[in-house]
C-alpha cells in the first residue's frame, strides 16, 4: 500500500511538468516577452533554490566538507558537460539550440530524481508526512517547471519538444521513488550527495548561462524587467523557505 501511495504522489508531481501547455494559446510576440522574463525568474529560482533549499537540506544531514566537495564536483561536471555539448552540437560558434537547455534538463532530472527519493522516504516513515512532503514538492515545482519550460523555449526548443523533454525529465521522480522505496534504510546518505551535486549544477547554469543571457539584452526597459524577474525568483524561494 505504501508503494502505491509513493507512485501516485510521484506521478502527480511528474504531471506538473506539462504546465507549459498553458502557454500554447499565447501569441508569439507576447510569448517572446514572457520567455525573457521566465529566464530571469528561473535564474533567480535556481540560485535561490541552491542556496536556500538544497544546500541547507544537505548540510542538515551531512558534514560541510563532503557537502561542499560535491557542490564543486557538480559545478565542475556541468562545466565539462557544457564544453562537450558545445563541441558536439555547435559549429563555427553557432548553435541552433543553446547548450544550457540540455544542462538544465540534466540538472532538473537529477533534482526530480532526488524529489522522488525524498517523497519515498517520507511515505515510508509516515503516510501523513508523505502527503505533506508531496504538497511541498508540488508547491515548489509549479514555478520551477514554468521557468524550465521558458528556458527550453528560449534556448531553441519547439513548444512540443520542450513539453515532451520536460515531461521525460520529470519521470525521473518516479525512478527515484522506486529506488528510494527499495533502499529506504540508506536513502539519507544517497540524497545528501545528489542534493549537493544538483546545487552545484544549478549554480553553474544560473551564473554561467542564464545571467549572461540576460546581460545580452540591449533595451534598458526589458533589461530592468528581467532583473526584477530575477529578484522575484529569489524572493519566491525565500517565501517558500519561510512557509516550509
Amino acid at each position: 500500500m505504501t508503494l502505491i501511495w509513493i507512485l501516485s504522489a510521484t506521478i502527480l508531481v511528474s504531471l506538473i511538468s506539462l504546465i507549459g501547455i498553458s502557454t500554447l494559446g499565447i501569441k508569439s510576440k507576447v510569448l517572446d516577452k514572457l520567455l525573457f522574463l521566465l529566464v530571469g525568474f528561473a535564474a533567480g529560482g535556481l540560485i535561490g533554490g541552491a542556496f536556500l533549499h538544497l544546500l541547507p537540506e544537505a548540510l542538515e544531514h551531512g558534514g560541510s566538507d563532503s557537502v561542499f566537495l560535491y557542490v564543486l564536483i557538480g559545478f565542475t561536471a556541468f562545466f565539462l558537460m557544457e564544453r562537450y555539448l558545445y563541441w558536439r552540437h555547435c559549429h563555427n560558434g553557432a548553435c541552433e539550440v543553446h547548450t544550457f537547455t540540455y544542462l538544465n534538463l540534466i540538472g532538473d532530472g537529477i533534482h526530480n530524481f532526488t524529489d522522488g527519493l525524498i517523497i519515498a522516504a517520507s511515505f515510508v516513515a509516515d503516510i501523513k508526512l508523505g502527503m505533506v512532503t508531496t504538497l511541498a514538492v508540488i508547491f515548489h515545482e509549479v514555478p520551477q517547471e514554468m521557468g524550465d519550460f521558458g528556458i527550453l523555449l528560449y534556448g531553441g526548443f519547439s513548444k512540443a519538444k520542450a513539453l515532451f523533454s520536460n515531461f521525460l525529465c520529470a519521470l525521473t521522480a518516479i525512478l527515484g521513488a522506486v529506488i528510494g522505496y527499495a533502499l529506504s534504510s540508506r536513502i539519507e546518505d544517497i540524497s545528501i550527495y545528489l542534493i549537493s551535486f544538483t546545487a552545484g549544477g544549478f549554480i553553474y547554469i544560473a551564473a554561467s548561462d542564464l545571467i549572461p543571457e540576460l546581460h545580452k539584452q540591449k533595451d534598458a526597459r526589458r533589461a530592468n524587467q528581467s532583473f526584477i524577474a530575477f529578484v522575484l525568483g529569489l524572493i519566491f524561494m525565500i517565501l517558500l523557505k519561510k512557509i516550509g
